[in-house]
This record gives structure tokens, C-alpha cells and sequence, in this order.
């Protein structure tokens, strides 16, 4: 037998045949957070466009709670096999590693990134009765009442809590942490002058914005997002550098076989790249991404838990959960 149709036949032979097929039965989307809010219309999305492009049933199951880890926790333990997936974000695969004291999976081994769908910039907005228009009027205020300034975020060690620890550490100022059960109740004491300002996405304070009941400095980007073309990025309007976002992606439990993973790679950077689903993408809020490899992804998972990790350890939320 010739050489090359050899090695052809060893690996093909090296893969299962569930993944030849894949996929032969419903497969269950593991959502981290509740129904109704930005990641559900996402979710939703994914699992319409696979079911379409893979004659299968795709189902989301929510398990929401402690931060993503439930879900993450659950996913992990679940069949290798292509038929358990989780919606994962920055926080579970990267924040919760320093944020709790014992997390229950290991995001480097015990999950398998399959592709990147989204990034999520957040915006810094302060109440609009403040007299801070700018970044530069934020560090003045800061420095010339000092303990004045309060900023509020859904929750101790999440991404609104730890990117206005990384601005705060970079600007040099000092702030109070004012922590919620969530972006709402958050958001309506910014508005009511109870907390001075807040970090949050886009698509939960964009009407409030419009409204002129919150006041928008910059976004967390380095560059300009598609959706909001008018915001500047903080790196550009006073804090040199600064560049945070929430991501999301798929992922798989650890063992899942690679070509599964390839293959939902390449259907799910297929139906993010269709211009009708990633304008309502950017019409939400979120930044769709034209996903690498689900091994570039897996290194790119390790940076981010390094990075995050010594943020975690500087706003002190190391082992809060």
C-alpha cells in the first residue's frame, strides 16, 4: 500500500466514528446565566444556526449561578463526547480561577475551548449630576475629594468589579467598591446618585445613556467598537493602555475529540460570520469575532487567567467565593 494512502487510513482509523457522523442525537447547550439577557439571545442564536447547518436538535439548559461555575462544573463532568456543551465567558474560564477558594474545575484542562463568538466592551458611566465630563475631571475629583467616589458593579470578583479596579489602579485613584446582586439595582442607584459611577456593558445602559440619565466617559476597548463608533476608548481620553472586555465562547468537557471540536469550530465561526447575525450582534452590544483555532483559543485561555489572576490579587478578591 502506498505510503501516503497509509497514513490516510491510520488516521481515519485514529477517529472515532462518532465524530466521523457527528452529530447522530440532540445536543444540550449549557447556559451559565438566566433566560432573557444579552448571552441568552446569544445562545439562542448558536443553538438555531447549528440545528439548521447539522439536522440535529440543539437545546440550551440553564444552570445558572456562583459566577458561571454550576454550569461550568457540571459541563466538565459531563461525556466527552460532543453532546454536552457550555456558553462560557471570561469569568468562567479565566476570573473564577483566582475569585473563588476552591473551584471545582480546572478551565485548562477540564474544559475544551471550541471557538470564540463574541466580545462584550463595557463603557465607563457616571451620574450625569457629577461634574466629571471627562477622565481627566474624573482623577481631579478623585484627588480633590478624596472618598468620594463610589463605583458599583453585579457582584464582588465579576468583570465590572475587577475592569473599575484595573482602571482605578492605573488612574491612581481611589474608589469604593459598592457591590449588587445584579446590573439592574446597580445601575438605578448610578442613575439616583447613590453610587458614582459604573462599568458595564453596553447593552444594559445604552437606554439610560439616550435618555441623559448617565453620562459616558469612554469604552474598555483599545479600539473602537462597531456598535458605539462615537465612544472612544479610555486608552485614548486619559488612562494609556487600558484595554478589558468580556468574551464569550463555546467549549466542550476536556476530552471531547478534536474533530468535533473542529468541526463545531468551523460551523459556528460559519454562522457568526453571516452579516445578518453579527449585525444584530453589534445592534446588541456585542462585537462578534472570527474565531481562531481550539488550540490557539486553549492558549489564549491560559494569558487570560494569568492576567486576570493578579488583578483578582490586587483588588483583593482573591478567595472571596
Amino acid at each position: 500500500m502506498h505510503v501516503a494512502v497509509l497514513a490516510a487510513v491510520v488516521v481515519l482509523a485514529a477517529v472515532p466514528a462518532d465524530a466521523q457522523n457527528y452529530p447522530i442525537k440532540p445536543v444540550t447547550l449549557v447556559m451559565p446565566y438566566p433566560p432573557g439577557g444579552g448571552t441568552d439571545f446569544i445562545g439562542r442564536t448558536l443553538t438555531q444556526g447549528l440545528e439548521r447547518r447539522l439536522g440535529q436538535p440543539f437545546v440550551l439548559e440553564y444552570r445558572p449561578g456562583a459566577g458561571s461555575a454550576i454550569a461550568a462544573t457540571y459541563t466538565s463532568r459531563a461525556p466527552a463526547d460532543g453532546y454536552t456543551l457550555l456558553y462560557a465567558t471570561s469569568t468562567t474560564m479565566a476570573i473564577n480561577v483566582s475569585v473563588h477558594k476552591r473551584l471545582n474545575y480546572d478551565p485548562t484542562k477540564d474544559l475544551a475551548p471550541i471557538a470564540m463568538i463574541a466580545v462584550s466592551p463595557f463603557i465607563l458611566v457616571v451620574n450625569a449630576s457629577l461634574p466629571i465630563k471627562t477622565v481627566p475631571d474624573l482623577v481631579a475629583f478623585a484627588k480633590t475629594k478624596p472618598g468620594a467616589l463610589t463605583y458599583a458593579s453585579n457582584g464582588p470578583g465579576g468583570a465590572a468589579h475587577l475592569f473599575a479596579e484595573l482602571l482605578k489602579s492605573m488612574l491612581g485613584i481611589e474608589m469604593t467598591h459598592v457591590p449588587y446582586k445584579g446590573n439592574a439595582p446597580a445601575l438605578n442607584d448610578v442613575v439616583a446618585g447613590h453610587v458614582s459611577l459604573m462599568l458595564v456593558d453596553q447593552s444594559a445602559s445604552v437606554q439610560l445613556v439616550r435618555d441623559g440619565k448617565l453620562r459616558v466617559l469612554g469604552i474598555t476597548t483599545a479600539a473602537r467598537a462597531p456598535m458605539a463608533p462615537d465612544i472612544p476608548p479610555l486608552a485614548e481620553v486619559g488612562v494609556p493602555g487600558y484595554d478589558a472586555a468580556s468574551w464569550h465562547m463555546i467549549v466542550a468537557p476536556g476530552a471531547t475529540p478534536r474533530p468535533i471540536l473542529q468541526r463545531l469550530n468551523a460551523e459556528l465561526k460559519a454562522i457568526v460570520s453571516d452579516p445578518a447575525t453579527a449585525n444584530e450582534l453589534n445592534r446588541r452590544g456585542f462585537a462578534p469575532v472570527a474565531s481562531e483555532s481550539p488550540e490557539a483559543l486553549a492558549a489564549f485561555v491560559k494569558s487570560e487567567i494569568a492576567r486576570w489572576g493578579k488583578v483578582v490579587q490586587q483588588a483583593g478578591a482573591a478567595g472571596i467565593e
